[in-house]
């Protein structure tokens, strides 16, 4: 299952955006409305649970300084990735396009999709509170 972020221009350096979203602490500032629990568990990892779904455990898996930012599920019952791209614009914007990866069977996949979708476009709109 793939799904895909509309793309948003922070007034931040590229370089600033992927300091923040490397310290997993400020994906809290991302989070939507409906969200129950947010806990950072090591300086790579941070659970978070909102409400009508299970607890959420993300690490950070990959990055590539100043382009992109890549955490996944901690465990492998549900593997996915959530990606960050980032585009610097000039010295002081940067375009942000989320995208999230994922292995699931069809009912699962049907389960999931809308809150997921919500989540990660709720990352993308909140990418200016960083």
């Amino acid at each position: 299952m793939k799904l895909e972020s509309h793309k948003v221009t922070v007034e931040q350096s590229a370089e600033y955006l992927f300091n923040a979203l490397n310290e997993v602490g400020n994906f809290e500032k991302l989070m939507p409305d409906n969200v129950v629990k947010f806990e950072v568990l090591d300086e790579r990892t941070f659970n978070f649970g909102l409400k009508g779904l299970p607890e959420i455990k993300l690490r950070m898996k990959d990055k590539t300084p100043f382009s992109e930012v890549v955490l996944g599920a901690a465990s492998d019952k549900l593997p996915f990735t959530l990606t960050a791209d980032l585009k610097s614009l000039s010295e002081s914007s940067t375009e942000v396009y989320l995208h999230f990866d994922g292995e699931f069977n069809a009912m699962m996949a049907m389960m999931i999709k809308g809150p997921i979708s919500k989540l990660i476009e709720s990352f993308a709109n909140n990418m200016h509170k960083l």
